[in-house]
């Protein structure tokens, strides 16, 4: 029995959180890290950590947020976001406190913790060695009707509130000892927040959708007798997954704690001898620098550009809703400003970060707010706000590490996240350079310049965000750049590798890229049939990059990844890199 050693590390917002660690026999160079099913912690996680008999390897496995020997309510995150970020930080935190390599690590994860796992690795691409995932709940079994549109309702209603786990240990094991010590554990934590629960039902459909999205070596175990989550998301999970290295096993008769079933041994040594291959292999890291030539995002592009049969059930649907925003959707000033401007406009943008539903008539006002609380509109705003904490959290590297602070924006629109980003800090910055192709956001956002009266700090200029020799030839050379929502609605890599070759150029060593990415919209076919784009008024088509793609083209630029952000929707991410020697 390997000997726990405690500890806790502290999280990307202050937070402190407590783990486990098992040490290796000798100097670990490989780790695996485990997280727990929901309601439980890691003290129940003895049994993982000796039946998975990989002594060479450290294992790890935290408290969730709201779990066992953390602070905080009980069952209780703000956000599902919140947590698969508190799984980055978790895993950064390993890698610099105990110098192990993140490609050397492998995941371990089971209900819950593996949707959080998983979420982790499609929406911040990390380049593990691989993950084990464990009776995933991706659809957990609700046994009363109507039961998520009531909590949506109630939690509409009441805001914060929880749902008592109705799971009883005997329907999680068949082995006694494990069901009395769940029985008897003061720890476990029988409350989740209803915010959660619904979260969780909605990341892991979008998980289940866009599997594809993920290649990370992956073994699914399955649970064939389980009362506490369904089955077939689990297998269309599998069928989906881009990896090119997965394997399912299905145990007929486990119960859902399919790593502390009485006969857990099948499930482990299955786990054993996969992560064994794994590290006796090289690691898995496709290249998709010419993702945009063929393969999952590709194919889905070609499709939202073919034209949809006028007469099918589907094309009909899209063109009624043409017709309705192209008609009383003009009440809307939102939908208005979308028609003239183009809905991936800056002046669009600019428009969704002020949030105030204007009209004409009150209808108008109405499907104005309508129109600025969609998904893809709160998911830009929150963009917005990661933007403007990672500009404030790299120039504050930047004033501790004594270098100079001059920021280039190389597409800002009206500039407006970068002058809100740099209220209240302008004493340590020397200069803000602000560009954009469109004439029209050029002269919006020097009049925003004058209203927050930094004229002697910032100025924007015309310029082309894709012309290398232009980037690399501005001056003074930035140590931050900054490119926000552009690359997102360009298909092709080519300019793009331009556009960063250009920025690598530019900035200096030790200096950093502030980028964005859009690997999942759940409205990207509507956006594709009904609105138009900035660009002559064609259809707005979006290609999606994976974050392992966004990533990679900005690896081969020069950049190293340190940091991301991502909303609770998995649909944007805010990323920060620094320039390598």
């Amino acid at each position: 029995m390997r000997q726990a050693q405690e500890s806790e590390f502290t999280s990307f917002d202050g937070t402190p959180l407590f783990y486990r660690h098992w040490p290796a026999q000798d100097p670990a160079r490989r780790a695996i890290v485990i997280f727990h099913r929901g309601h439980e912690h890691s003290g129940r996680l003895q049994h993982v950590v000796d039946g998975l008999n990989l002594d060479d390897c450290a294992m790890f496995a935290w408290d969730a947020r709201g779990h066992g020997r953390n602070p905080g309510e009980r069952g209780y995150s703000p956000g599902i976001g919140t947590s698969i970020k508190d799984v980055d930080a978790f895993i950064r935190h390993i890698c610099t406190t105990y110098a192990i390599d993140i490609t050397d690590m492998v995941v371990v994860a089971q209900s819950v913790g593996a949707v959080l796992a998983a979420a982790w690795v499609h929406d911040y691409a990390p380049r593990i060695r691989g993950m084990v995932l464990a009776s995933p709940a991706f659809k957990v079994k609700l046994y009363v009707p109507f039961a998520r549109p009531g909590l949506r309702v109630m939690q509409a209603l009441r805001g914060k509130f929880f749902v008592n786990s109705y799971v009883k240990a005997k329907f999680l094991t068949h082995d006694p000892e494990r069901i009395a010590s769940y029985n008897s554990d003061p720890l476990i934590t029988r409350p989740i927040a209803a915010n959660i629960l619904l979260e969780l039902y909605d990341t892991a459909e979008r998980l289940v959708a866009d599997a594809g999205a993920i290649q990370t070596p992956t073994q699914l175990l399955i649970s064939g007798a389980d009362w506490v989550v369904h089955h077939k998301p689990q297998h269309d999970f599998f069928e989906r997954l881009g990896s090119e290295i997965k394997e399912k096993h299905v145990f007929q008769d486990f119960f859902h704690d399919t790593l502390g079933e009485k006969d857990r041994h099948l499930a482990l040594d299955q786990a054993h001898a996969f992560i064994e291959r794994l590290y006796a292999a090289p690691v898995a890291a496709p290249a998709l620098l010419d993702a945009d030539k063929a393969g999952y995002t590709w194919n889905e592009y070609q499709a939202l550009t073919a034209p949809l049969p006028a007469w099918s059930p589907k094309g009909l649907v899209f063109a009624a809703a043409r017709a309705n925003m192209a008609s009383f959707g003009r009440l809307s000033s939102g939908v208005s400003l979308g028609f003239a401007t183009g809905f991936d406009s800056g002046s669009t943008l600019d428009y969704v970060y002020r949030n105030r539903a204007e009209g004409v008539t009150p209808l108008g006002r109405l499907i104005d707010r309508f129109y600025l609380n969609a998904v893809g509109w709160r998911g830009i705003r929150v963009r917005k706000q990661h933007i403007e904490r990672a500009l404030r959290e790299t120039v504050a590297k930047l004033v501790h590490a004594g270098s100079p602070i001059r920021i280039l924006d190389i597409a800002a629109g009206h500039g407006r996240y970068v002058l809100e980003a740099l209220d209240g800090m302008p004493d340590h910055i020397e200069s803000v350079l602000l560009r954009d192709f469109s004439e029209l956001n050029v002269a919006a956002g020097t009049r925003l310049i004058r209203q927050k009266e930094m004229t002697s700090l910032a100025r924007f200029e015309r310029g082309d965000a894709f012309d290398e020799e232009s980037l690399a030839g501005v001056t003074p050379r930035p140590t931050l750049a900054v490119v926000s929502g552009l690359y997102e609605l360009f298909p092709d890599n080519a300019p793009v590798r331009a556009s960063l070759k250009g920025l690598a150029r530019a900035v200096e060593a030790g200096g950093y890229l502030v980028y964005t990415n859009q690997p999942w919209h759940p409205q990207v076919e509507f956006i594709a049939r009904v609105l138009t784009s900035h660009r002559d008024g064609r259809p707005w088509i979006m290609r999606r990059r994976t974050q392992a793609e966004m990533d990679q083209l900005v690896d081969a630029a020069g950049f190293e990844k340190v940091d991301e952000y991502a909303d609770d929707w998995g649909i944007f991410t805010v990323s920060v890199a620094r320039r390598r020697a």
